[in-house]
């Protein structure tokens, strides 16, 4: 489908609050702030020196404990090359690093030193020239970030691989300490046309199973429908919940820009879905760019979608985030539109029950995995970071800062916002906006790359390896600000435009900021999704 035109600079009423928004649903928009039992709260976070699952904990949080400031002066070490491209973002558990590659490869490395404990190189992915369309090259293997169960000491991942020569997704369980593999298993939907589906989303887990989404290859081309899926850890047959499922209906894929499902207290997982088939608002409904909360089971307990659902499914605005669920029980959701809705996790509502809406926050799209501070977001808008805020006691959304640093799915640690861009790890100042700390890490080979911690690390993926920043006391020197003018910065609104003088990490990086300038109008043209596209650009 086609993708609308960049935005022009924002307005000062676009991006201030907006509250008491027009809805189908009044009754809906008007139902008080969920308590915080409602059945948005997030589930308890893990550990502090572990980081299971995307984003860390089952809601997706984004937020983690290190002992001190980060020191990114130099890395604490980098990997070896590994076998192929990182899409996943790297996990910890037991002192071991966990990252896995579209070479259907996962790796097991020391925390300590980042060398490889073990390797499982589980099957031949696809070529991607078997596909039916897409951009993962030259194959296509583990693409979801992985998730681990510290309980059973196993690590779960979905790997698109040739069976009998051709393609098929299968869920494999490896053993954390050994990497031996304890079960695989086909989890390709009944009637579905393989090639043309991508097991995009991290994996999550949530009463003894392991759930995640599927979506098409760039380019949405040939036949698909979106679909999550829950399957028992120990296997079994899979739960499965469908989008666009009449006869004749697509689409809906279910990507969010890589992030993993949201899992509440009560077990119950919470997906973002993107366009569908369905472009006439007078047709059925078809659960197309909404976000859903779903059973274990995959039961559908309720959902919302805009008013606008069937424009934006002719104009491919996706809804593209993780839903970021909040401790009062309300939940913030954003994509394509680069609009942010408040909705009541309690009651959806259905369509156009939102809460509260903004206009356009930013002038790129917003994709990926949110990070939550009580009722603060951080969006992860492709043009930089976004802070936005549910604070008050009218359901309302107030901007606190724009910038222009980042890009990637951001994380929240030492009181510094994380987020990875054009081969730079960026630090900033979670109340201002301001840089604070960069390190480049060498250029990623997507733009969903997000960061993660344990074990006294700040772990970021670039390309085919793994860098590693330690965090303690006497890290952390702050970059010197140095200025360069506001450039592009959102009117009405805080904003920040990334200066700050680099530190010696970035002085030193002659040769890797070369490579960026060279590539930089192929950045731009690389980060594009072609017309048609369900998602932007690796």
């Amino acid at each position: 489908m086609r993708r609308p035109g960049r935005a022009a600079l924002l307005t000062a009423a676009a991006a201030l609050t907006v509250t008491g928004a027009a809805c189908t649903a009044p009754a809906a928009a008007a139902t008080p702030t969920a308590s915080p039992a409602a059945a948005a709260t997030p589930a308890a976070s893990p550990a502090t020196g572990s980081w299971p699952v995307y984003h860390g904990d089952p809601a997706g949080s984004g937020t983690g404990t290190l002992p001190g400031p980060v020191d990114t002066s130099s890395p604490a070490w980098t990997s070896p090359v590994l076998d192929g491209q990182l899409y996943g973002e790297p996990l910890v558990s037991g002192g071991r690093v966990f990252v896995a590659t579209e070479n259907d490869t996962v790796y097991a490395l020391s925390a300590d030193s980042g060398a490889v404990i073990w390797s499982k190189h589980l099957a031949t992915p696809v070529p991607a020239s078997s596909l039916p369309c897409g951009n993962i090259s030259p194959t296509l293997g583990i693409t979801g970030t992985p998730v681990i169960d510290p309980a059973r000491g196993e690590i779960f991942v979905v790997a698109d691989e040739l069976v009998n020569g051709k393609p098929a997704h299968v869920l494999a369980g490896l053993s954390t300490v050994t990497g031996a593999v304890r079960m695989t298993q086909n989890v390709d939907p009944p009637g579905a046309y393989t090639p043309a589906l991508l097991q995009r989303t991290g994996l999550t887990l949530t009463d003894g199973r392991v759930v995640f989404g599927y979506g098409g290859n760039d380019g949405d081309c040939s036949t698909y429908r979106g679909r999550v899926v829950s399957v028992s850890e120990d296997g079994g047959a899979p739960a499965i919940f469908t989008v666009d499922a009449a006869a004749a209906q697509s689409q809906g894929a279910v990507w969010m820009g890589g992030a993993a499902p949201a899992v509440d207290n009560h077990g119950n997982v919470w997906v973002s879905v993107g366009n569908g088939s369905v472009e006439n608002p007078a047709r059925a409904y078809d659960y197309s760019d909404s976000a859903l909360e779903l059973s274990p089971m995959m039961h559908l307990e309720q959902f919302f979608a805009p008013d606008s659902w069937a424009s934006d499914n002719v104009t491919d605005r996706d809804m593209a985030t993780e839903p970021a669920l909040l401790p009062d029980g309300r939940v913030v959701l954003a994509g394509k539109s680069r609009i942010v809705f408040l909705l009541n996790g309690t009651h959806l509502g259905g369509i156009g029950a939102q809460q509260a809406k903004t206009g356009p926050v930013c002038d790129e799209d917003i994709d990926g995995g949110m990070a939550t501070v009580g009722s603060t977001v951080y969006l992860p808008c492709l043009s930089g970071i976004v802070a936005v805020s549910a604070a008050g006691s009218s359901p309302g959304l107030r901007v606190l800062w724009t910038s222009r640093i980042g890009g990637g799915p951001p994380i929240v640690a030492d009181g510094l916002v994380w987020s990875i861009s054009h081969g730079t790890l960026s630090g900033i100042n979670a109340t201002t906006g301001k840089l604070q700390q960069q390190a480049s890490i060498g250029l990623p080979a997507n733009h969903f790359p997000t960061p993660s911690v344990g074990d006294g690390l700040l772990l970021a993926a670039s390309w085919n390896k793994v860098v590693a920043f330690k965090a303690g006391p006497g890290g952390g020197a702050a970059s010197p600000a140095t200025g360069n003018g506001a450039v592009g910065d959102l009117p009405g609104a805080a904003s920040s435009d990334g200066t700050g003088g680099p530190p010696p990490a970035a002085i030193g990086g002659i040769v890797a900021g070369v490579l960026v300038l060279a590539g930089g109008a192929g950045w731009l043209i690389y980060r594009r999704r072609r017309p048609g596209s369900s998602q932007p650009p690796p």
